[in-house]
């Protein structure tokens, strides 16, 4: 039986824990907003078309803060980890350089750690949470 300080800190490890692996996203869609036209080269060169930056950059920002206060977390969640697979193979394929080797393997890392997310769910500390109600 879990006691009132081991529930708490559940709580606040799932938070942290959702926290730290959405943080990334919100960065990197900070940085292409200011970095429009050089990211949107940057897709191209790799056959994307760039006006896909747009929907990008608007995932990178909803899907995270999502998973953050947990409203919809299993579905951004499994969205996000789909993101990480499509992008590590779209762009981080090339196995010879040893920084995109890294990158594919962050991607799916971040990946595995969504999954966990759509397996698990959040904990009490989420818009989602389930409502525990005592019967009298």
């Amino acid at each position: 039986m879990f006691n009132s300080v081991q529930i708490r800190m559940a709580n606040l490890i799932d938070f942290l824990g959702r926290l730290l692996i959405s943080t990334l996203f919100l960065f990197s869609a900070y940085n292409k907003i200011f970095s429009i036209d050089g990211t949107m080269s940057w897709m191209e060169g790799f056959g994307i078309p760039g006006f896909l930056l747009y929907p990008t950059i608007a995932l990178e920002i909803i899907l995270p803060l999502f998973v953050i206060i947990g409203y919809q977390a299993r579905v951004s969640a499994g969205l996000l980890a789909i993101f990480c697979i499509a992008t590590a193979f779209l762009f981080h394929y090339d196995f010879v350089d040893q920084m995109q080797t890294i990158a594919f393997l962050k991607n799916l890392g971040l990946a595995g750690g969504f999954l966990f997310i759509v397996a698990n769910g959040t904990k009490d500390w989420s818009v989602d949470r389930e409502k525990k109600y005592v019967r009298l």
